[in-house]
């Protein structure tokens, strides 16, 4: 690891240096200029003049007279200039970290899975445990889940612990379980499972469940945080995002940040919020924290959980699932302390993002910020983040309470059918309501849960206004009455996401004041068939008037 520690040194100091000469007024030109105004409206330019403070001064028309001497000039010689995406819920270091483990989220059955893990531990016999995720028993058409007995005629002889795609539950083996001490005697967590056959523990632990390993597994090193985290911004900043919310920071998540910000080497712009009210407090204090190394990193809210995941049978349903009528998922909070910790937040100012999948859970949310409005006035922006299954009851209350809707457009192409089956079509009249959502006047944000899905946002894109996969499924998209424009979609994914994280008087349009933070692509968005938008480059990434990416030819 010392000698990754040394090439991720390396990389963010060269990350840092390829930046145009910086702090100097400049111009873009020549661009095919597409952005957005306030109002939603689609603008086109031909150039850009750049600020020394990293900010748009003036978008410029074909016949607009450029400045005669900048300082200096990127001739784009006619290629498509977007702004840059912001992703509004991601988990920044997980990202890392799975690109850097052991990563299940390509394979398409039990089979390739354990191909691929006896590969990896073979590749890797120095490490005492084996680590990683991705996995997903709907994908693999296992009809079950994953079992102990499974991971074992792979891997006995060190513990293997295994976060399913969604993150809400995890897979161990027989040396994983030995080692917390796990028995059929174990009891439940609160807002947990554990999978059982018989009395004995099965292998899988759903929620909260999971703390009975994750307690005994060895916690990464502060510079392999810091290894993980310029990992995904290389993802990120590959992908054309520019900003992301990190859904979730956690203490050693925040530490790691600042480190970067520190060497000057922290690119993406970093919307945090702290997982739980614990962690937003030792941060900020009595408030949020101020904006950090030009507008790249501040901890504004709060993240919370009042359930878990469909695909793990741990959203909160108002009914049971209609294939495993004996469950109906679990709440992790009651309403009163759902109320408490809201409260405690909002009381210093930080924003509130809810966690919240089921309809009941979406429910409770709901519920909570009707009590606690009258209260907290002002412009509060509670985000209740997936908004997955809403009862068609519930859906004009985001509106009347002023909810964003944080939500992934390409959790709806993932889900499809598994939810189909989780549910029952006559329940998924409020899922998934993109369309619905906007009608009502419900400020949307579009992100993609990385890494529960790819990061990709020209996958998001495409998935958003078709409602169809990567393959053109279903013919016509899934529940087409939730489509949303081409238009609608492109905004959830730039300035939506910049108010949903009250940044939008600094980032997420090309407009006079706001950060020139942009994309050079390889095709024109507007004219391009979704198949071909999915397969769209991104050539170089610019952010506050400095080129951070470049793509290899």
């Amino acid at each position: 690891m010392i000698g990754s520690f040394r090439k991720l040194f390396a990389a963010a100091v060269a990350l840092s240096m390829v930046a145009t000469p910086a702090l100097a007024d400049g111009v873009i030109d020549n661009v095919n200029g597409m952005t957005m105004d306030a109002k939603g409206q689609v603008i086109h330019f031909t150039g850009i003049v750049i600020g020394r403070d990293g900010k748009v001064v003036k978008l410029l028309q074909s016949g607009d007279k450029r400045p005669e001497r900048p300082d200096w000039l990127s001739n784009q010689k006619g290629r498509t200039l977007l702004p840059g995406f912001i992703d509004a819920h991601g988990h920044v270091l997980e990202l890392g970290f799975r690109a850097l483990e052991l990563d299940l989220s390509a394979t398409k059955s039990l089979d390739e899975a354990k191909a691929k893990i006896a590969a990896y531990v073979a590749a890797n016999p120095e490490k005492k445990w084996i680590i990683g995720g991705g996995w997903n028993q709907e994908k693999w058409g296992l009809g079950r889940f994953p079992t102990a007995a499974d991971l074992d005629s792979v891997v006995g002889d060190r513990p293997v612990w295994l976060s399913r795609a969604d993150g809400h539950a995890s897979w161990a083996n027989s040396a994983a379980i030995k080692a917390a001490g796990v028995t059929a005697k174990t009891a439940t967590p609160d807002g947990g499972r554990i999978e059982k056959t018989g009395a004995e523990p099965s292998g899988v632990f759903v929620d909260s469940a999971q703390g009975l390993i994750d307690k005994v597994v060895p916690q990464p090193l502060p510079k392999e945080r810091d290894f993980a985290l310029q990992k995904a911004q290389e993802i990120l900043l590959a992908f054309g995002i520019t900003a992301t919310s990190d859904m979730g920071t956690s203490m050693d998540d925040w530490l790691a940040m600042r480190r970067m910000g520190d060497r000057g080497a922290l690119m993406v712009r970093i919307m945090s919020y702290g997982a739980g009210i614990e962690t937003a407090i030792r941060v900020g204090g009595n408030g949020p924290t101020p904006w950090l190394y030009g507008d790249r990193l501040r901890m504004g809210g709060v993240k919370l959980y009042a359930d878990g995941a469909l695909g793990s049978r741990g959203a909160w349903l108002l009914k049971p699932y209609s294939d495993a009528p004996g469950q109906s998922g679990a709440g992790f909070m009651s309403d009163t302390l759902i109320q408490n910790l809201m409260s405690r937040a909002a009381m210093d100012g930080y924003q509130v993002a809810v966690h919240a999948i089921g309809d009941k859970a979406n429910r409770q949310v709901l519920d909570a910020i009707e009590a606690l409005s009258p209260t907290y006035k002002g412009d509060r922006r509670w985000r209740i983040e997936h908004a997955q299954i809403i009862d068609p009851a519930d859906l004009p209350r985001f509106a009347t309470l002023k909810v964003i809707a944080s939500m992934q457009p390409t959790h709806a192409t993932s889900d499809m059918k598994m939810a189909e089956a989780r549910l029952g079509a006559d329940r998924l009249a409020g899922g998934y309501a993109w369309a619905t959502m906007l009608k009502n006047g419900v400020p949307l944000a579009f992100g993609s849960d990385y890494p529960v899905e790819s990061p990709d946002p020209w996958a998001g894109w495409a998935a958003a206004f078709t409602r169809q996969d990567a393959n053109g499924e279903p013919f016509g998209g899934w529940r087409p009455e939730e489509k949303v424009t081409r238009e609608q979609a492109w905004w959830a994914f730039t300035a939506g996401g910049a108010y949903a994280g009250f940044a939008e008087d600094k980032f997420g349009r090309l407009a006079p004041g706001q950060a020139a933070d942009f994309i050079i692509v390889d095709r024109d968005p507007f004219l391009s068939s979704p198949t071909d938008l999915r397969a769209t480059k991104v050539e170089e990434t610019w952010i506050g008037g400095q080129k951070v990416y470049v793509r290899k030819q």
